[in-house]
């Protein structure tokens, strides 16, 4: 009773995560899968410059540009960007960062590829869904058929979770070696905890299955001790 209870409590774990992922920047600030920070200084004017720029699912939010002279601070009002599928490096992104010839380190092309975290949301949800039945006992006092089909669902959404964490890794990965090409260290990238909550949920939908299995050999060893009294 308690791997049947542990799968849909698991499945709970993993879709929520996954709907914060889906949710992150710019609808949720808090949440993003990158940032990418430049800090400029000048002994000229006493003059330095910093900003930030986090990017999610659906777009980016640019922090507040922190601007000093001659030892006066300002600050410029933070921005994000629209919500759709696939954006890229704009003027914007360009000034914040105070960078040129960025363009082509973000594509539409290559975000367009994180539609498959809504993708994993809704599979995820799915599977919760079926798996709630496994709570339920047929008319046997077996619940093996809806363990079968969590299982079966279960394993697919695993791997396209896990498919969804590599791709944010490699994503990360690329545009961070090509950041430092570009720009020598002067802009830095940093891992965001979207990444990490995507490793997360595919942990949890990974160990859900165990649970699953655990149901379904649970019922055949139910099932074939009553047959043996009989």
């Amino acid at each position: 009773m308690i791997l049947l209870l542990l799968t849909p409590a698991l499945l709970f774990i993993a879709f929520l995560l996954l709907l914060l992922i889906s949710l992150s920047v710019p609808i949720i600030k808090t949440i993003y899968l990158f940032r990418l920070a430049t800090s400029a200084t000048s002994d000229l004017l006493r003059s330095g410059a910093s900003g930030a720029v986090d990017f999610g699912v659906w777009g980016y939010c640019a922090d507040a540009i922190a601007v000093s002279v001659f030892g006066f601070d300002r600050d410029a009002s933070a921005q994000c960007s629209d919500r759709h599928l696939g954006y890229g490096f704009d003027s914007t992104v360009a000034r914040i960062l105070r960078v040129e010839d960025f363009n082509d380190i973000i594509t539409k092309t290559t975000t367009a590829a994180l539609v498959l975290h809504p993708i994993a949301c809704g599979l995820t949800f799915l599977t919760l869904l079926v798996s709630l039945f496994m709570l339920r006992r047929g008319s046997n006092g077996t619940s093996r058929f809806p363990s079968l089909l969590t299982l079966g669902i279960g394993i697919l959404t695993a791997l396209l979770t896990t498919i969804v964490f590599l791709i944010d890794v490699i994503f990360v990965a690329v545009i961070r070696g090509r950041v430092n090409d570009r720009t020598d260290g002067e802009v830095t990238l940093g891992y965001g905890n979207a990444v990490w909550m995507a490793l997360g949920a595919a942990l949890a939908i990974w160990l859900a299955m165990v649970g699953a299995c655990g149901g379904v050999c649970a019922c055949g060893s139910r099932r074939f001790r009553k047959s043996e009294r009989y």
